[in-house]
């Protein structure tokens, strides 16, 4: 019976997945200048970062339920291949997390020098 309903779950996940679940990471954003960009550029990278930041966070979701899915299709996992494939996890996901918020600190940084220099013109 536990098999069964293992294998139900599994299908059931599987399905799931097959219908778009791919993990692919998203495309990294050009944030332009500050000091030469235009507006229009900046409004384009700020509309840029913020998909990517929203990508980045179905990614996460995606690795995670790709985990879920991988662990359930296998049985009685040894305690220290369990640690690894946790482990794995957590430094894509750790290293995805890290990356967003680089991004946002690059613009932020870019777009801090664009408005001075934006300022400094007016």
């Amino acid at each position: 019976m536990k098999t069964t309903i293992r294998i139900a779950s599994l299908l059931s996940l599987l399905g799931a997945a097959g219908t778009g679940m791919a993990c692919d990471y998203p495309a990294k954003v050009d944030i332009p200048s500050g000091t030469t960009a235009t507006k229009e550029e900046m409004v384009a990278a700020y509309q840029g970062v913020k998909e990517f930041v929203a990508n980045i966070d179905v990614y996460l979701e995606c690795i995670v339920e790709e985990e879920e899915i991988a662990r359930l299709a296998m049985e009685d996992l040894a305690p220290e291949v369990e640690q690894a494939r946790e482990d794995k996890l957590t430094q894509k996901y750790n290293a995805a997390v890290e990356d967003s918020e680089m991004t946002a600190e690059r613009f932020n940084t870019e777009y801090r020098t664009f408005k001075a220099r934006e300022e400094g013109e007016g």
